[in-house]
């Protein structure tokens, strides 16, 4: 029905769309939010969208102090016999840019990346596609079984339901490696890579030694609590665990909003049996992941990996280290930011949009 509508109001003159409807036409066809028309191009439509991220662009907070309803459209994609994949973007789809696809960290979501949304140096230069990953956020798939593999080619699928041919991808913590995943799965897609705070190994004792977190201990008491052979309509993921995260993420100190924010939507995310199912599989999978040592050097785009001095999960001597393994990689820089927490691109916002406009600016041309 909303396919229809959205023919529909389509053959109306666009200048005389109000800013309402071009949104529902946004939100209700993909394959229509691409389409180059000027019904999308307006400065209308621009000025209400930095109106509505307003308070993200001007506050010290990270994030409003309520808990926004999810931004997100969603499409279907053939992976894994079906997945309906959630997706937000800052403004509809335009060829002429380069895109970046964000990729999100574990239990958040796309709105992980609301202030890039907000900047409209960015959004001027590029499309931002921020692509939930499988067990996160409003993207859902049948099987309960996948890996960041599945992931990533889950993304690709959407970069091709979007009618996106190439990008660039930026990914926090797990994103990060699920970027290296999208280029080696697409190395002729894939024109560059952003993993911020982020290991291309897996949990290992040679990361642990160079000051990364112990995920073993710290993810198995929770993947144990998570599991149940009896449905459990009543679970909550909790105030502990959300808190947990914020503490790794944003930093102990965060703003009291973003700590809010996330609890509320951590907890909403993650309720009744399917948020436990999803909440373990997650766990599972970023405690038991393969690492990706061996194959680094197939890598041959850009990389810009960009890590903060006060990563509470992975180290700068991680990054430094993994950061030579892009052997085949024609430009492969670490860029290290004093006082970036693990969540980079909400803790020091400045330094990493600068460093995307300038990269995709570099690269956006060549490839």
């Amino acid at each position: 029905m909303a396919q229809r509508l959205s023919r529909s109001l389509l053959r109306v003159a666009g200048s005389q769309l109000k800013p309402e409807v071009q949104t529902l036409l946004h939100r209700s066809s993909p394959r229509i939010a691409i389409a180059r028309n000027s019904v999308f191009q307006t400065n209308v439509q621009q000025s209400r969208f930095q109106k509505r991220y307003a308070a993200t662009a001007s506050s010290t907070a990270a994030f409003p102090p309520t808990a926004p309803t999810p931004n997100t459209t969603t499409v279907d994609v053939p992976h894994l016999g079906g997945i309906t994949a959630a997706y937000q973007t800052a403004l509809p789809i335009n060829p002429d840019k380069p895109t970046l696809i964000l990729v999100n960290s574990f239990t958040t979501s796309s709105e992980l990346y609301r202030s890039q949304f907000a900047n409209v140096e960015l959004t001027e230069r590029m499309n931002l596609v921020a692509i939930e990953l499988l067990g996160h956020g409003q993207t859902r798939t049948k099987t309960e079984n996948w890996s960041y593999w599945d992931t990533a080619q889950m993304n690709l699928e959407v970069m091709d339901a979007l009618n996106i041919p190439k990008a660039f991808v930026l990914g926090t913590s797990q994103g990060g490696w699920i970027t290296a995943r999208m280029a080696l799965l697409a190395p002729k897609r894939i024109q560059g890579i952003i993993p911020l705070g982020t290991s291309m190994d897996k949990e290992s004792e040679r990361s642990r030694a160079v000051g990364c977190w112990d995920a073993p201990n710290l993810l198995t008491p929770n993947i144990e609590a998570w599991t149940s052979e009896t449905e459990t309509k009543d679970f909550d993921i909790g105030e502990e665990f959300a808190d947990f995260l914020i503490d790794i993420g944003f930093g102990k100190n965060c703003p009291m909003e973003t700590r809010d924010t996330w609890r509320e939507l951590i907890r909403a995310n993650y309720k009744g049996d399917e948020g436990r199912r999803r909440a373990r599989m997650a766990a599972i999978n970023l405690r038991d992941r393969d690492g990706l040592h061996e194959r680094l050097k197939e890598i041959k785009c850009p990389v810009l990996w960009l890590h903060g001095t006060d990563d509470a999960v992975y180290s700068v001597e991680n990054a430094q280290h993994e950061i030579k393994m892009f052997t085949n990689s024609p430009d492969a820089k670490l860029e290290v930011v004093k006082g970036g927490q693990h969540f980079l691109s909400s803790s020091n916002r400045k330094e990493v949009d600068q460093a995307l406009i300038n990269f995709v600016g570099k690269y956006g041309k060549s490839n």
